[in-house]
């Protein structure tokens, strides 16, 4: 069995397999079945409990004493079809994810061992999850962890992928009668909390709350809060050129010098360290990741240390960059002031994104932000701004490792 982190995938050894999706509250799982564009054809290719069966994709009930499931035949799946997308959403209306851990565990449909399981770190606000997927690539079926949240619900992800969700009509009911929801367009009834949610209007985009929704670069630089998420797309294209990620602060009330230093770890699908650059080893993955050297002070405007990074070169084994600020001579976070990291594009100089930190802790290390490849060759950026106990590179590899 092998458990799964945000962006990794597995090649699936058998064609028929179930997700269901655990977690200490009652939760609806769906599925919906996406074209190359990465919408449904219609509305039937929404799989949920009051519409169970699809064309190669099933919803089966747990009955209350058991975890939801979306079983998959990839064998009877349509063609055109490259994708089955199984979300995840609590069951009580209006709760959100906090506090609560979902747990996707993918099994064999036919004899029920378990091939791999999820569970997506740092929820928060969000009330619907895309958890899993089930994609085609190259002729074979995977199963990649995702764990993108959405603020609105399940309405918001059915929009996304082009599912019709309908306002509820404002039809008088007699007050002892419980009022109905609308039907979806197609012929089955609706989800009532799909229903209950109508998607904002085409010329006003859903604004992703803190920490969740997704952005890209299309209008320019994007300012991140704490766990929020840039996909490094600008005009539906992936950025894979050469980017710096300047990392900034200052001594706070102009206290004695800072000497911080800054790093970058790579891992793996699994978690799995690959190297670390840093002062002390300042090329790492063949000369894609290069570091500016140490500044030992933190005086002066501008980036104290910057860290290149070349997407385009980084390995197929590298799939994750963390990056993180560390003291050696043991000064707390409460004596910077004005810590940031940026993003540039190395050929413009346009910042892309920006991540100021605007919270302090007594400790020695804090991971700033991560990059993480995704399946379709993409790269998203995330601010963190956790802190830990770290005052050596070394030190923060772990924590670096646990964020992923």
């Amino acid at each position: 069995m092998t458990a799964m982190t945000s962006g990794s995938n597995i090649p699936l050894p058998t064609s028929r397999v179930a997700v269901d999706v655990a977690g200490p509250v009652r939760l609806d799982v769906s599925g919906l079945l996406l074209t190359a564009d990465g919408k449904v054809r219609s509305d039937d290719d929404f799989i949920f409990y009051n519409q169970p069966s699809g064309p190669g994709v099933g919803h089966r009930s747990g009955g209350g004493s058991a975890p939801d499931a979306i079983v998959v035949d990839t064998a009877a799946v349509p063609a055109g079809i490259e994708k089955i997308v199984i979300t995840a959403s609590p069951d009580a209306a209006g709760q959100t994810f906090q506090g609560i851990e979902p747990t996707a565990t993918v099994r064999s449909a036919d004899d029920g061992s378990v091939l791999a399981s999820f569970t997506p770190p740092r929820l928060g606000a969000e009330t619907a999850l895309v958890i899993v997927e089930i994609y085609l690539r190259n002729g074979a079926w995977k199963v990649r962890a995702v764990g993108q949240g959405y603020a609105n619900g399940l309405a918001g992800i059915a929009t996304d992928f082009g599912v019709s969700v309908e306002e509820p009509a404002a039809a008088p009911a007699p007050a002892s009668a419980a009022p109905q929801a609308p039907p979806m367009p197609s012929a089955p009834p609706a989800d009532p909390r799909v229903a209950a949610a109508a998607p904002p209007p085409p010329s006003a985009p859903r604004a992703p709350a803190a920490g969740t929704g997704r952005i890209n670069l299309d209008k320019g630089r994007v300012s991140l809060r704490k766990n929020q998420t840039v996909s490094l797309v600008k005009g539906g294209k992936p950025l894979l050129s050469q980017v710096r990620m300047g990392l900034g602060w200052e001594p706070a009330f102009h206290g004695k010098d800072i000497d911080l230093d800054a790093s970058v770890m790579a891992f793996g699908p699994q978690r799995n360290h690959i190297d670390s650059c840093y002062f002390g080893n300042l090329s790492i993955l063949g000369g894609a990741v290069k570091h500016s050297g140490d500044n030992l002070t933190g005086e002066g405007a501008g980036d104290d240390e910057v860290i290149v990074v070349d997407l385009g070169r980084i390995p197929a084994e590298a799939t994750a960059l963390v990056f993180t600020v560390n003291s050696f001579t043991g000064q707390k976070f409460t004596e910077v002031a004005k810590a940031y990291c940026r993003l540039i594009d190395a050929a413009s100089g346009e910042e892309l994104v920006r991540f100021d930190l605007t919270e302090a802790e007594p400790q020695t290390g804090v991971l700033m932000a991560k990059l993480i490849r995704q399946f379709s060759g993409e790269w998203e950026m995330t601010a963190m701004g956790e802190f830990v106990k770290s005052r050596t590179v070394r030190g923060m590899v772990k924590p670096a490792g646990q964020s992923l």
